[in-house]
């Protein structure tokens, strides 16, 4: 892990490998919603409403391991100073909440005809809610931080850590109390869905994560960017106070 912990190091293989998320993300998720749209049949109960699922499950699935990805960046830098933990954590937050709000906006949409309603106060909606309110707070906390020189990231880092509490509340939600979410279609090994359905989601959920990783590159190297411009500029301000 301390191999890539060098920010040189990092920008070599952020320089080539961010394009390279971000084209195949792009032209991966396009296909597989083209294809979930156009091609994947209509569902037997919910109709064309079901076509949304290429969307919100990639995104309910990415907004939470956006948070997976802040709790582990955290941890890296609480137990093991990485260097560049804090920059990650902070680089993911924001695509993070992004695919949480896009989760929360399609399911809504999905549910008007599901369920007759738009929102419901049940256990996954509720927790999901709750994930973004914890990514607006954490990117606040990490914003103070980095005003204040970087003096506040273990309180960032450790709001990282304890938020991840959410995530499994999140994904068992739906067994512990009773939902009109539906269960889990896919489990470990296993899945209740049709390989007419299931085909494209994955294709979607690869194509949706490779876009994630991307942006998450492409931001952490705009933070490192500006972290060594300040650099400089304070630099600079010395070699005039002494001179």
């Amino acid at each position: 892990m301390h191999g890539f912990a060098n920010p040189a190091r990092f920008l070599r293989l952020a320089r080539w490998i961010t394009p390279l998320l971000l084209v195949v993300g792009g032209l991966v998720s396009a296909a597989a919603l083209a294809w979930g749209l156009w091609r994947a049949p209509a569902d037997y109960l919910q109709g064309d409403s079901v076509r949304i699922l290429y969307l919100h499950v990639p995104a309910a699935w990415l907004g939470m391991w956006g948070w997976v990805a802040i709790a582990i960046a955290s941890l890296a830098e609480l137990v093991w100073r990485h260097p560049l933990a804090a920059i990650a954590a902070r680089a993911a937050a924001a695509p993070g909440a992004f695919f949480t709000a896009l989760c929360l906006i399609t399911g809504s949409l999905w549910g008007r005809p599901a369920w007759g309603t738009w929102w419901v106060w049940d256990g996954r909606l509720t927790s999901m809610l709750v994930l973004l309110f914890l990514y607006f707070a954490y990117m606040a906390l990490a914003d103070a931080a980095e005003r204040d020189g970087g003096g506040g990231s273990r309180l960032a880092a450790i709001f990282g850590l304890v938020g991840a509490v959410n995530i499994p509340i999140i994904h068992y939600s739906v067994l512990w109390w009773n939902s009109l979410h539906q269960p889990p279609s896919i489990t470990m090994g296993k899945s209740a869905m049709s390989g007419e359905f299931l085909i494209p989601l994955l294709v979607a959920t690869v194509g949706f994560s490779c876009l994630f990783g991307g942006v998450i590159l492409a931001r952490m190297r705009a933070i490192l960017a500006d972290q060594q411009a300040e650099a400089r500029l304070r630099r600079k301000a010395m070699v005039r106070d002494e001179a």
